[in-house]
Protein backbone atom coordinates (compact mmCIF):
# COMPACT_ATOMS: atom_id res chain seq x y z
CA UNK A 1 0.00 0.00 0.00
CA UNK A 2 1.14 3.77 -0.70
CA UNK A 3 2.14 5.82 1.79
CA UNK A 4 4.03 8.78 2.62
CA UNK A 5 7.76 8.42 3.72
CA UNK A 6 8.76 8.77 7.40
CA UNK A 7 11.18 10.98 7.65
CA UNK A 8 14.07 11.99 10.41
CA UNK A 9 15.94 14.80 10.99
CA UNK A 10 19.68 15.28 12.27
CA UNK A 11 20.29 18.98 12.66
CA UNK A 12 18.01 21.89 11.71
CA UNK A 13 17.00 22.84 15.25
CA UNK A 14 16.06 26.44 16.54
CA UNK A 15 17.78 29.13 15.00
CA UNK A 16 19.24 27.03 11.99
CA UNK A 17 18.46 28.01 8.33
CA UNK A 18 18.74 25.06 6.15
CA UNK A 19 17.02 22.59 8.23
CA UNK A 20 13.91 24.68 7.96
CA UNK A 21 14.20 25.02 3.81
CA UNK A 22 14.39 21.12 4.51
CA UNK A 23 11.37 20.33 6.53
CA UNK A 24 9.49 22.92 3.66
CA UNK A 25 10.93 21.09 0.78
CA UNK A 26 10.30 18.18 1.93
CA UNK A 27 6.79 18.53 2.40
CA UNK A 28 5.38 20.39 -0.44
CA UNK A 29 4.62 17.30 -2.24
CA UNK A 30 2.78 15.39 0.09
CA UNK A 31 5.15 12.38 -0.28
CA UNK A 32 7.41 12.51 3.25
CA UNK A 33 6.09 13.55 6.56
CA UNK A 34 8.62 14.28 9.21
CA UNK A 35 8.28 11.79 12.33
CA UNK A 36 11.32 12.25 14.32
CA UNK A 37 14.73 14.00 14.91
CA UNK A 38 17.71 14.75 16.49
CA UNK A 39 17.73 18.61 16.25
CA UNK A 40 20.84 19.39 18.19
CA UNK A 41 23.66 18.48 19.93
CA UNK A 42 22.49 20.51 23.38
CA UNK A 43 19.33 18.02 24.25
CA UNK A 44 17.33 21.01 25.88
CA UNK A 45 17.45 23.00 22.09
CA UNK A 46 16.77 19.64 20.12
CA UNK A 47 13.18 18.98 22.55
CA UNK A 48 12.28 22.78 22.07
CA UNK A 49 12.63 21.84 18.55
CA UNK A 50 11.13 19.27 17.84
CA UNK A 51 8.08 20.54 19.94
CA UNK A 52 7.81 23.34 17.92
CA UNK A 53 7.68 21.20 15.19
CA UNK A 54 4.61 18.93 17.32
CA UNK A 55 6.80 15.83 17.09
CA UNK A 56 6.03 13.16 19.97
CA UNK A 57 8.62 13.40 22.76
CA UNK A 58 9.42 9.89 22.46
CA UNK A 59 10.18 10.67 18.74
CA UNK A 60 12.18 13.70 19.78
CA UNK A 61 16.28 12.53 20.55
CA UNK A 62 19.26 14.05 21.85
CA UNK A 63 21.66 12.77 19.63
CA UNK A 64 21.67 11.15 16.40
CA UNK A 65 22.78 8.01 17.82
CA UNK A 66 20.11 7.32 20.15
CA UNK A 67 17.68 8.41 17.11
CA UNK A 68 18.92 5.64 14.50
CA UNK A 69 19.27 2.97 17.06
CA UNK A 70 15.83 3.71 18.43
CA UNK A 71 14.30 3.83 15.21
CA UNK A 72 16.28 0.90 13.63
CA UNK A 73 14.00 -1.17 16.61
CA UNK A 74 10.68 -0.01 15.64
CA UNK A 75 8.35 -2.02 14.13
CA UNK A 76 8.25 -1.23 10.41
CA UNK A 77 5.12 0.86 10.16
CA UNK A 78 6.75 3.08 12.18
CA UNK A 79 10.29 3.21 12.06
CA UNK A 80 11.20 6.09 10.04
CA UNK A 81 12.71 5.30 5.90
CA UNK A 82 15.19 7.66 5.74
CA UNK A 83 17.33 10.45 7.46
CA UNK A 84 17.75 13.74 6.44
CA UNK A 85 21.78 15.41 7.14
CA UNK A 86 21.20 18.94 7.59
CA UNK A 87 24.21 19.48 10.14
CA UNK A 88 27.61 21.11 9.37
CA UNK A 89 30.43 19.65 7.43
CA UNK A 90 32.02 18.05 10.18
CA UNK A 91 29.41 16.30 11.08
CA UNK A 92 27.77 14.43 7.60
CA UNK A 93 29.97 11.33 7.72
CA UNK A 94 29.16 9.52 10.54
CA UNK A 95 25.60 9.93 10.65
CA UNK A 96 25.48 8.96 7.49
CA UNK A 97 27.00 6.06 7.91
CA UNK A 98 26.01 5.07 10.82
CA UNK A 99 22.29 5.23 9.07
CA UNK A 100 23.27 3.31 5.92
CA UNK A 101 24.81 0.97 8.20
CA UNK A 102 21.33 0.41 10.29
CA UNK A 103 19.36 0.54 6.50
CA UNK A 104 17.93 3.81 6.18
CA UNK A 105 18.04 5.85 3.39
CA UNK A 106 20.13 9.22 3.70
CA UNK A 107 19.69 13.04 2.25
CA UNK A 108 22.19 14.81 3.05
CA UNK A 109 23.48 18.79 2.47
CA UNK A 110 26.80 18.99 0.48
CA UNK A 111 30.00 19.00 0.99
CA UNK A 112 28.88 15.47 1.55
CA UNK A 113 31.59 14.71 3.99
CA UNK A 114 34.78 16.75 5.69
CA UNK A 115 37.12 14.84 3.75
CA UNK A 116 37.62 13.01 0.24
CA UNK A 117 38.72 9.51 2.27
CA UNK A 118 35.33 9.92 3.99
CA UNK A 119 33.05 10.64 0.78
CA UNK A 120 34.81 7.38 -0.75
CA UNK A 121 33.65 5.40 2.65
CA UNK A 122 30.23 6.70 2.04
CA UNK A 123 30.15 5.39 -1.61
CA UNK A 124 31.79 1.87 -0.55
CA UNK A 125 28.92 1.33 1.81
CA UNK A 126 25.92 2.75 -0.28
CA UNK A 127 27.20 0.14 -3.06
CA UNK A 128 27.44 -2.64 -0.62
CA UNK A 129 23.70 -2.60 0.88
CA UNK A 130 22.12 -0.45 -2.16
CA UNK A 131 20.58 2.01 -0.23
CA UNK A 132 19.92 5.65 -2.34
CA UNK A 133 21.91 8.46 -0.98
CA UNK A 134 20.47 12.35 -2.55
CA UNK A 135 23.26 15.07 -2.19
CA UNK A 136 21.15 18.36 -2.06
CA UNK A 137 22.83 20.50 -4.94
CA UNK A 138 20.06 22.36 -5.01
CA UNK A 139 20.42 24.48 -8.29
CA UNK A 140 20.22 21.09 -10.85
CA UNK A 141 16.56 20.83 -9.12
CA UNK A 142 15.46 23.95 -11.65
CA UNK A 143 13.32 23.25 -14.58
CA UNK A 144 15.53 25.20 -17.08
CA UNK A 145 18.53 23.88 -15.58
CA UNK A 146 17.47 20.48 -16.68
CA UNK A 147 16.06 21.43 -19.75
CA UNK A 148 19.52 23.54 -20.28
CA UNK A 149 21.38 19.87 -19.64
CA UNK A 150 18.42 18.33 -22.02
CA UNK A 151 19.89 20.52 -24.95
CA UNK A 152 23.13 20.29 -24.75
CA UNK A 153 22.91 16.41 -24.68
CA UNK A 154 20.76 16.58 -27.75
CA UNK A 155 23.14 18.73 -29.59
CA UNK A 156 21.41 22.09 -29.49
CA UNK A 157 24.21 24.21 -29.51
CA UNK A 158 26.68 21.46 -31.80
CA UNK A 159 29.62 20.32 -29.62
CA UNK A 160 30.87 22.40 -26.72
CA UNK A 161 33.82 24.12 -26.89
CA UNK A 162 33.96 26.37 -23.63
CA UNK A 163 31.99 26.23 -20.16
CA UNK A 164 32.09 29.06 -18.20
CA UNK A 165 30.78 29.36 -14.19
CA UNK A 166 30.61 32.03 -11.50
CA UNK A 167 29.37 32.09 -8.19
CA UNK A 168 29.26 35.59 -6.77
CA UNK A 169 27.91 36.58 -3.27
CA UNK A 170 28.54 39.30 -1.00
CA UNK A 171 27.60 38.72 2.76
CA UNK A 172 31.13 37.52 3.75
CA UNK A 173 32.58 41.08 2.54
CA UNK A 174 33.20 41.93 6.35
CA UNK A 175 34.31 39.89 9.15
CA UNK A 176 30.80 38.55 9.79
CA UNK A 177 32.26 35.31 11.80
CA UNK A 178 33.01 37.53 14.56
CA UNK A 179 29.47 39.17 14.92
CA UNK A 180 28.06 36.75 16.08
CA UNK A 181 26.83 35.60 12.68
CA UNK A 182 26.36 31.43 12.96
CA UNK A 183 26.39 30.55 9.42
CA UNK A 184 29.49 32.52 8.65
CA UNK A 185 31.46 31.55 12.34
CA UNK A 186 31.17 27.67 11.02
CA UNK A 187 31.71 28.10 7.24
CA UNK A 188 35.27 30.51 7.98
CA UNK A 189 36.20 27.87 10.72
CA UNK A 190 38.77 25.01 9.20
CA UNK A 191 37.46 22.73 12.15
CA UNK A 192 34.24 22.62 11.10
CA UNK A 193 34.02 23.48 7.16
CA UNK A 194 36.65 21.46 6.27
CA UNK A 195 39.99 22.41 4.07
CA UNK A 196 38.22 25.00 1.98
CA UNK A 197 35.84 27.80 2.52
CA UNK A 198 34.61 29.63 -0.22
CA UNK A 199 34.90 27.05 -2.99
CA UNK A 200 33.45 24.56 -0.43
CA UNK A 201 30.68 25.98 0.49
CA UNK A 202 29.89 27.66 -3.14
CA UNK A 203 32.25 26.65 -5.34
CA UNK A 204 30.81 22.85 -5.17
CA UNK A 205 28.16 23.88 -6.05
CA UNK A 206 29.36 25.98 -9.23
CA UNK A 207 31.58 22.51 -10.09
CA UNK A 208 28.46 20.68 -10.20
CA UNK A 209 26.27 22.65 -11.98
CA UNK A 210 29.30 22.70 -15.15
CA UNK A 211 29.54 18.90 -15.06
CA UNK A 212 25.83 18.35 -14.64
CA UNK A 213 24.60 20.68 -17.69
CA UNK A 214 27.87 19.58 -19.77
CA UNK A 215 27.86 16.12 -19.27
CA UNK A 216 31.41 16.41 -19.05
CA UNK A 217 33.92 15.95 -16.64
CA UNK A 218 36.79 18.05 -14.67
CA UNK A 219 39.77 16.39 -16.18
CA UNK A 220 42.62 18.86 -14.72
CA UNK A 221 42.60 22.36 -12.85
CA UNK A 222 44.98 24.98 -11.98
CA UNK A 223 43.27 26.88 -9.35
CA UNK A 224 44.40 30.45 -7.22
CA UNK A 225 42.61 30.80 -4.01
CA UNK A 226 42.17 34.05 -1.84
CA UNK A 227 41.99 34.92 1.67
CA UNK A 228 40.62 38.91 1.03
CA UNK A 229 39.46 39.70 4.37
CA UNK A 230 42.29 39.88 6.74
CA UNK A 231 42.34 37.50 9.69
CA UNK A 232 40.02 34.84 8.01
CA UNK A 233 41.35 31.04 8.07
CA UNK A 234 40.03 30.13 4.52
CA UNK A 235 39.77 31.34 1.39
CA UNK A 236 37.03 33.54 0.78
CA UNK A 237 37.06 33.90 -2.87
CA UNK A 238 39.06 31.80 -5.66
CA UNK A 239 39.59 31.56 -9.37
CA UNK A 240 39.95 28.09 -11.48
CA UNK A 241 41.32 27.36 -14.58
CA UNK A 242 39.58 24.01 -15.82
CA UNK A 243 40.00 21.30 -18.41
CA UNK A 244 37.28 19.08 -18.97
CA UNK A 245 36.90 16.03 -21.41
CA UNK A 246 36.70 16.18 -25.23
CA UNK A 247 39.24 19.02 -24.54
CA UNK A 248 36.92 21.14 -23.28
CA UNK A 249 38.04 24.53 -21.42
CA UNK A 250 36.69 26.12 -18.66
CA UNK A 251 36.27 29.04 -15.90
CA UNK A 252 35.20 28.94 -12.63
CA UNK A 253 34.93 31.90 -10.26
CA UNK A 254 33.47 31.56 -6.80
CA UNK A 255 33.88 34.66 -4.24
CA UNK A 256 32.09 35.33 -1.43
CA UNK A 257 33.57 39.07 -0.86
CA UNK A 258 31.97 40.36 -3.96
CA UNK A 259 30.35 43.47 -2.00
CA UNK A 260 26.47 43.69 -3.51
CA UNK A 261 25.99 40.89 -4.56
CA UNK A 262 23.57 38.68 -3.89
CA UNK A 263 23.12 34.90 -4.65
CA UNK A 264 24.42 35.48 -8.24
CA UNK A 265 25.56 31.72 -10.09
CA UNK A 266 25.31 32.17 -13.87
CA UNK A 267 26.07 29.17 -16.05
CA UNK A 268 27.65 29.76 -19.64
CA UNK A 269 27.90 26.82 -21.94
CA UNK A 270 28.79 27.67 -25.56
CA UNK A 271 29.38 24.86 -28.94
CA UNK A 272 30.12 25.46 -32.51
CA UNK A 273 26.27 26.87 -33.15
CA UNK A 274 25.23 28.13 -30.22
CA UNK A 275 25.37 29.00 -26.45
CA UNK A 276 23.63 28.45 -23.32
CA UNK A 277 22.74 30.89 -20.40
CA UNK A 278 21.38 30.47 -17.37
CA UNK A 279 21.20 33.10 -13.86
CA UNK A 280 20.06 31.27 -10.56
CA UNK A 281 18.51 35.09 -9.66
CA UNK A 282 16.32 34.78 -12.88
CA UNK A 283 15.84 30.90 -12.89
CA UNK A 284 12.40 30.65 -14.89
CA UNK A 285 14.40 31.56 -18.04
CA UNK A 286 17.03 30.07 -19.98
CA UNK A 287 18.64 31.57 -23.00
CA UNK A 288 19.76 29.92 -26.43
CA UNK A 289 22.30 31.98 -27.90
CA UNK A 290 22.53 30.93 -31.78
CA UNK A 291 25.36 31.35 -34.15
CA UNK A 292 23.58 32.43 -37.28
CA UNK A 293 20.20 33.51 -35.99
CA UNK A 294 18.42 35.46 -32.74
CA UNK A 295 18.51 34.49 -29.27
CA UNK A 296 15.83 32.63 -28.29
CA UNK A 297 14.62 33.05 -24.53
CA UNK A 298 13.02 29.88 -22.68
CA UNK A 299 10.51 29.78 -20.03
CA UNK A 300 9.17 27.16 -17.53
CA UNK A 301 6.11 26.18 -17.96
CA UNK A 302 5.58 27.74 -21.35
CA UNK A 303 5.80 25.79 -24.95
CA UNK A 304 7.12 22.18 -25.69
CA UNK A 305 9.99 21.75 -23.23
CA UNK A 306 11.71 17.88 -22.51
CA UNK A 307 10.33 15.80 -19.77
CA UNK A 308 13.10 16.78 -17.61
CA UNK A 309 11.93 19.91 -17.64
CA UNK A 310 7.85 19.16 -17.63
CA UNK A 311 8.70 16.62 -14.41
CA UNK A 312 10.32 19.57 -12.42
CA UNK A 313 7.63 21.99 -13.26
CA UNK A 314 4.88 22.59 -10.81
CA UNK A 315 2.84 25.74 -11.86
CA UNK A 316 1.70 27.56 -15.41
CA UNK A 317 4.02 29.93 -17.20
CA UNK A 318 4.13 32.91 -15.41
CA UNK A 319 4.18 31.72 -12.05
CA UNK A 320 7.58 32.25 -10.73
CA UNK A 321 9.08 29.06 -9.35
CA UNK A 322 12.33 29.43 -7.13
CA UNK A 323 14.67 28.20 -4.73
CA UNK A 324 11.80 26.23 -2.19
CA UNK A 325 10.50 24.25 -5.41
CA UNK A 326 13.64 23.27 -7.00
CA UNK A 327 15.06 21.80 -3.56
CA UNK A 328 11.86 20.17 -3.09
CA UNK A 329 12.18 18.50 -7.05
CA UNK A 330 15.35 16.63 -5.30
CA UNK A 331 12.77 15.30 -2.69
CA UNK A 332 10.44 14.86 -4.84
CA UNK A 333 12.64 12.85 -7.18
CA UNK A 334 14.42 11.10 -4.19
CA UNK A 335 10.54 10.68 -2.65
CA UNK A 336 9.55 8.84 -6.27
CA UNK A 337 12.74 6.79 -6.61
CA UNK A 338 12.55 5.38 -3.11
CA UNK A 339 9.00 4.27 -3.32
CA UNK A 340 9.39 2.72 -6.65
CA UNK A 341 12.31 0.67 -5.05
CA UNK A 342 9.72 -0.36 -2.32
CA UNK A 343 7.22 -1.37 -4.71
CA UNK A 344 9.50 -3.32 -6.44
CA UNK A 345 8.95 -1.45 -9.57
CA UNK A 346 11.65 0.32 -11.82
CA UNK A 347 11.62 4.14 -11.73
CA UNK A 348 11.90 6.23 -14.46
CA UNK A 349 15.40 8.37 -15.39
CA UNK A 350 13.51 11.74 -14.77
CA UNK A 351 13.06 10.48 -11.37
CA UNK A 352 16.31 9.04 -10.87
CA UNK A 353 17.70 12.46 -11.84
CA UNK A 354 19.00 13.78 -8.63
CA UNK A 355 22.36 13.81 -7.04
CA UNK A 356 23.84 10.88 -5.32
CA UNK A 357 26.68 9.54 -3.39
CA UNK A 358 28.95 10.06 -6.98
CA UNK A 359 28.81 13.36 -7.16
CA UNK A 360 29.84 13.44 -3.64
CA UNK A 361 32.78 12.00 -4.11
CA UNK A 362 33.29 14.34 -7.40
CA UNK A 363 32.78 17.31 -4.62
CA UNK A 364 34.96 16.52 -2.09
CA UNK A 365 37.68 15.38 -5.09
CA UNK A 366 36.88 18.95 -6.22
CA UNK A 367 38.15 20.47 -3.03
CA UNK A 368 40.93 18.48 -2.51
CA UNK A 369 42.27 19.48 -6.00
CA UNK A 370 41.49 22.81 -6.08
CA UNK A 371 43.54 23.33 -2.61
CA UNK A 372 46.56 20.95 -3.86
CA UNK A 373 46.82 23.42 -6.75
CA UNK A 374 46.71 26.33 -5.16
CA UNK A 375 48.91 25.46 -2.49
CA UNK A 376 51.54 24.43 -5.39
CA UNK A 377 51.86 27.33 -6.68
CA UNK A 378 48.80 27.72 -8.70
CA UNK A 379 49.83 24.68 -11.17
CA UNK A 380 47.94 22.54 -13.40
CA UNK A 381 47.02 19.33 -11.56
CA UNK A 382 45.27 15.77 -12.58
CA UNK A 383 41.84 15.74 -11.52
CA UNK A 384 41.94 12.86 -8.75
CA UNK A 385 39.46 11.01 -6.90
Amino acid sequence: MKRKLRMGMIGGGRGAFIGAVHRMASSIDGLIELKAGAFSSHPEVALASGRDLFLEDDRIYPDYKTMIQTEAGLPEDRRIDFVSIVTPNFAHFEPAMMALENGFHVVIEKPMTFTLDEAKRLQKKVEETGLLLCLTHTYSGYPMVKEARNMVREGAIGKVRKIMVEYVQGWLSRAEEHSGNVQASWRTDPSRSGAAGCMGDIGTHAAHLAEYVSGLKIQELCADLNIVVSGRALDDDGNVLLKFEEGVSGTLVASQIAAGEENNLTLRIYGEKGGIEWRQQEPNTLILKRLDSPAEVLRTGVGKLSSYAMANTRTPGGHPEGYLEAFANLYRNFALTLTAMRERQQPSLEMMDFPTVYDGVRGMAFIENVVASSHQERRWRQFSE
